[in-house]
């Protein structure tokens, strides 16, 4: 998919103004923007000035509103192993025009020459954690939906559209790619994949949720540091709200997992840990918020 030049849009936004038609014109602007420039208005056109690419804060408490066009937008954490980040960027591209925000903690790198008016990114400095990282997309980002996806999942066809035309129905406050039932008869300590269909939880490899459902909910567990369980947790505090999920099958692929395999073992397997402890002890035993079973 081809996206157009800052001079058809500079046009395009003059056209607008021109038609008094003052909302459209802003968007331009921001879509301008997203391409690293400011459009300065002169007598007969106009002309451009080169800005930041991209804007950096110290932490994800200092972000400001990010506006989103279109009903549903995907954000992605990003902590290092930026090449592949941005390969997966492109394969979003190739197949859906939804827009694309990546949270990056650090320097960005690679994924810079991907800015374009569908991506853009965010710089952090200081890292507080998978959670609040979350919880700041989920608050910032403007869209109606949004899609919390893991760097690894990548796009092999449209996977946008079935995930739209599902939250848009109104039944589910969350759709997603890979997900289960949680397992009651060994006291919830492990999650069944059943397939298709209804389920208690769903995983951030491609989770996309009603931002109003979600916020209702409480969000994402600001304790959770690591993103490992805390998928669960959140799911399960959806269900507890009366929210119902939906795992169905998308045409993604995943490369490899390095928030998984190439974090440090021993604190991988802690803050796991911590996340399920908490999902245990607020929801074991309350078999009335799961899904039906299959």
């Amino acid at each position: 998919m081809t996206s157009k030049s800052k001079e058809e849009l500079a046009q395009e936004r003059l056209d607008a103004r021109a038609a008094k038609d003052f909302i459209k014109a802003d968007q331009i602007r921001d879509q301008i923007a997203a391409l690293g420039f400011e459009v300065i208005d002169v007598a007969g056109g106009f002309e451009f000035r080169a800005k930041e690419r991209f804007p950096t804060f110290a932490s994800t408490r200092d972000l400001r509103p990010i506006k989103i066009t279109g009903d549903i937008a995907i954000a992605m954490i990003v902590d290092g192993f930026t090449a592949d980040a941005a390969e997966t960027v492109r394969t979003i591209k190739a197949h859906t025009n939804t827009p694309v925000i990546a949270l990056v903690i650090g320097d960005p790198a690679e994924l810079v020459n991907e800015i374009n008016t569908q991506f853009q990114l965010i710089a952090i400095t200081e890292n507080f954690g998978w959670g609040e990282n979350a919880n700041a997309l989920l608050k910032n980002i403007s869209s109606k939906y949004l899609v919390i996806m893991d760097p690894s999942t990548r796009f092999t066809s449209d996977a946008m559209a079935p995930v739209l035309a599902e939250l848009s129905k109104g039944q589910y406050s969350a759709v997603g790619w890979r997900g289960g039932l949680v397992n009651t008869e060994d006291e919830w300590r492990s999650v069944d994949d059943k397939g298709a269909g209804e389920v208690d939880v769903l995983f951030s490899y491609f989770l996309a949720i009603n931002c109003l459902d979600a916020t209702n909910a409480g969000g994402f567990n600001n304790r959770a540091i690591y993103y490992r369980n805390a998928d669960i947790e959140f799911s399960l505090r959806l269900r507890h709200a009366n929210g119902r999920l939906l795992q169905i099958d998308l045409p993604l692929e995943q490369a490899r997992h390095h928030g998984y395999y190439d974090t440090d073992e021993e604190f991988r397997e802690v803050q796991s840990k911590k996340n399920y402890d908490r999902i245990l002890e607020r929801f074991r035993g309350k078999s009335a918020i799961l899904s039906p079973r299959r």
